[in-house]
């Protein structure tokens, strides 16, 4: 049985073929033909299939696309997949598959011998995806949330195409910031013994540094009072950092986000990673002195200004340490490919990112990042920005306690990344059709619960005839079905995860209108039940695999 993948690829072939076949017979003039692009129509009426070839061919051939696209379709091979060839103006070559193929389809699905997935397409080459990456400095707002969805779906994604994924998160705990926080803990330490110590005005004034610092104090008491303060800030600084960090995973776990790797940015000053990739930029002749600190000149590489890497004082910039870091990715670990996924505040940093790339000798093309856009949480219509709790900014753990994990992973999903999003609290927790997450959800369990109803009834489905689904909505189930390894690849080649989003939503939506038409058991009926119910278990198996790469639970029930 041939899957969805190898149909288009075949047909692709065919299409070559003919239009090789009409030239030699000189009914179509010998020109160069250009990529063969396959479409699925919006509307039905227009097939499964269509190619826009005969357009596409027109000026250079000098012929009228519906001319075309008739000698096209003369000289094509016999193609059994289709019931249907039809050409349609203005010069478009439509495609129906036979309900035959598809009815076949229900088999080769249950016998594990249609694609459910683009195994073949990474080949088992080592992508690294980096994403929420956030500063151990506060707690994890939805916008890293948003982030975190993103990559973690795209990991998994990848994996199913035959990519060697590692999954890693870059922790920041070096730098001014990290001595900001340092600062800050100690400064609320103090404070909570009723020492006069006055907060910098670079530190972090959230509530959650001052119950950070009476959690550590529950732990180890008054000893860092009395402690020289340099000596003291160093060590509470490094206990708080630690448990920042265990928070995060945790908030992170709640999400159902795992990581393979925590990469610290103190390693690449430790392990000479920072101080290899800057000689390397040196003996290159891409750094600079100038205004008393070292310079990246991204001009040469055609960025519209230079950057600095070492400050005045010696300390090294935010951008030198990506410099380090991603010399640390490509040439020390050897990824093929690697996929940042930054927030929006980071959009100005990826030209530069890619002429360091070119720096290094390396392929600017090997690195992709995502921009993922800001978040704004809404209660229905209102604007919701202040914690009820804390008075301060939501986290993201008090977004996943209220709506759940699986509602948070949809909806920031539902959206491509690079455009902004707002999340409806109250459409997420809704239980109804309107909330895309119920929808999908209960696909998956309405057909658990018929498969139930077989069981007691004690119906064996396993010779079911799957040429006996002949219904339109039958028909319309098997071809959402049958378009989820193309999805897959779409979203490997695009890195768009939205894609499999509105995918589930669309096969929920043809499961509960297949639900509605056509009754899956009925005992006056046996031969089309156990039919039926082959059609049920196929589609089970295919949400199934759409909502574990989405991250989701997949119910038995609801």
């Amino acid at each position: 049985m041939t899957d969805i993948i190898s149909v288009k690829n075949n047909l692709t072939a065919a299409l070559a073929e003919a239009v090789d076949k009409a030239q030699s017979a000189q009914t179509l003039p010998r020109v160069p033909v250009p990529e063969i692009v396959l479409e699925h129509p919006q509307r039905c009426e227009h097939g499964d299939i269509a190619t826009s070839l005969p357009l596409k061919l027109s000026r250079a051939m000098g012929k009228k696309p519906m001319d075309i696209a008739g000698e096209i379709m003369n000289h094509l091979c016999p193609l059994p997949e289709f019931c249907s060839i039809e050409a349609a103006p203005p010069g478009f070559i439509n495609f129906s598959f036979s309900p035959a193929w598809l009815a076949g389809q229900v088999d080769a699905i249950l016998e594990g011998k249609a694609a459910l997935s683009c195994a073949d397409i990474g080949r088992g080459r080592k992508v690294q995806v980096e994403f929420v990456s956030v500063n151990p400095t506060g707690p994890l707002h939805v916008g890293h949330g948003r982030g975190a969805v993103l990559g973690s779906t795209l990991a998994n994604v990848l994996s199913a195409c035959g990519y060697q994924v590692q999954r890693e998160y870059y922790i920041n705990d070096a730098g001014s910031q990290i001595d900001a926080f340092k600062r800050s803990l100690y400064i609320r330490y103090l404070q909570a013994y009723c020492r006069d110590a006055e907060m910098p005005q670079e530190g972090y004034l959230g509530q959650y540094m001052v119950e950070l610092a009476k959690s550590i104090i529950r732990d180890v008491g008054d000893r860092y009072l009395e402690m020289e303060e340099k000596e003291a800030v160093s060590e509470l600084g490094e206990i708080g950092l630690e448990r920042m960090i265990d928070e995060i995973k945790s908030e992170l776990t709640q999400l159902k986000v795992e990581f393979d790797e925590w990469f610290s940015e103190r390693s690449l000053y430790r392990d000479n990673y920072y101080h290899k990739s800057m000689s390397l930029l040196e003996q290159g002749g891409y750094l600079a002195q100038k205004e008393f600190a070292t310079w990246f000149v991204s001009t040469a590489l055609g960025d519209s200004k230079d950057n600095v890497v070492v400050r005045s004082d010696g300390s090294p910039t935010y951008f030198a340490a990506d410099i380090a870091y991603h010399y640390n990715k490509f040439v020390v670990r050897g990824f093929d490919r690697v996929i940042d996924i930054w927030g929006a505040d980071h959009q100005g940093h990826v030209s530069r990112m890619k002429a360091v790339m070119s720096a290094l000798g390396l392929d600017p093309d090997q690195l992709d990042v995502i921009i993922s856009q800001m978040v704004t949480l809404k209660r229905g219509g209102e604007l919701v920005r202040i914690s009820k709790r804390s008075g301060e900014l939501i986290t993201l753990s008090e977004v996943i306690e209220e709506v759940g994990a699986d509602a948070c992973r949809y909806f920031f999903l539902s959206r491509s990344a690079d455009s902004q999003m707002d999340f409806d609290l109250e459409l997420a927790k809704r239980e109804s059709a309107d909330n895309p997450v119920y929808y999908i959800q209960y696909a998956h369990a309405r057909i658990a619960s018929i498969l139930r109803l077989a069981d007691e009834e004690n119906i064996d489905y396993s010779s079911g005839d799957t040429s006996l689904l002949s219904d339109p909505s039958e028909l319309a189930l098997i071809r959402g079905m049958v378009e989820l390894p193309e999805v897959i690849g779409m979203v490997a080649g695009t890195l768009e995860p939205h894609h499999l989003a509105y995918y589930a939503q669309n096969l929920a939506t043809l499961f509960h209108s297949f639900y509605k038409q056509c009754r899956v058991v009925q005992k006056d009926k046996p031969e089309l039940t156990r039919g039926r119910l082959k059609l049920v278990v196929a589609a089970k198996t295919v949400f199934a695999g759409t909502l574990k790469l989405m991250g989701m639970n997949v119910p038995e029930s609801m």
